[in-house]
């Protein structure tokens, strides 16, 4: 039962980090710079709504995913599926980020929020103390370092002078 929880939580935690930072490059472009500005200034009762939309939004896409699965289709439903999963978090974790300060304003999110971050917090620093986790890590910074390496060495073979 943990070992599942701990796996969502952890790429809800990853995901929600970096798919929210790659979301928030489009806040460059000067139509989502001002969709953002407008979702950042709402009133609390409707970013709640901004924030919810996304959800319900995937709950088709998702059902799509599990009809396909049912069928037959497994690569195409586990492909919606993960697809729908990614944008999904990007998107949840871009508008959480613009509508963090008016969900704090209701007494009630405010209340039900901050345990269920210390809880998950708890959680992560649990799964991040194992050793399955730290034996990852180091097996990733391994690799990474194997494989910077790898292409180090590559580049500079391909930028011998030529004769």
């Amino acid at each position: 039962m943990f070992a599942p929880l701990a796996l969502f939580l952890l790429f809800e935690e990853w995901g929600w980090e970096h798919l929210a930072a790659g979301f928030a490059t489009l806040g460059r472009l000067p139509v989502w710079r001002q969709a953002e500005r407008l979702v950042s200034h709402l009133p609390p009762w409707a970013a709640l709504l901004v924030f919810g939309i996304p959800v319900l939004l995937l709950v088709p896409v998702k059902l799509l995913a599990l009809f396909l699965l049912g069928n037959g289709h497994l690569g195409l439903g586990l492909a919606l599926i993960v697809s729908a999963k990614v944008a999904g978090t990007a998107l949840a974790a871009r508008l959480f980020q613009l509508t963090e300060p008016a969900l704090m304003k209701m007494a009630w999110f405010a209340r039900a929020y901050r345990p269920w971050k210390a809880w998950k917090d708890r959680v992560l620093r649990l799964v991040r103390a194992s050793g399955p986790w730290r034996l990852a890590r180091q097996t990733k910074r391994r690799l990474k370092t194997s494989l910077s390496g790898w292409w180090s060495a590559l580049k500079h073979a391909g930028s011998s002078p030529r004769d």
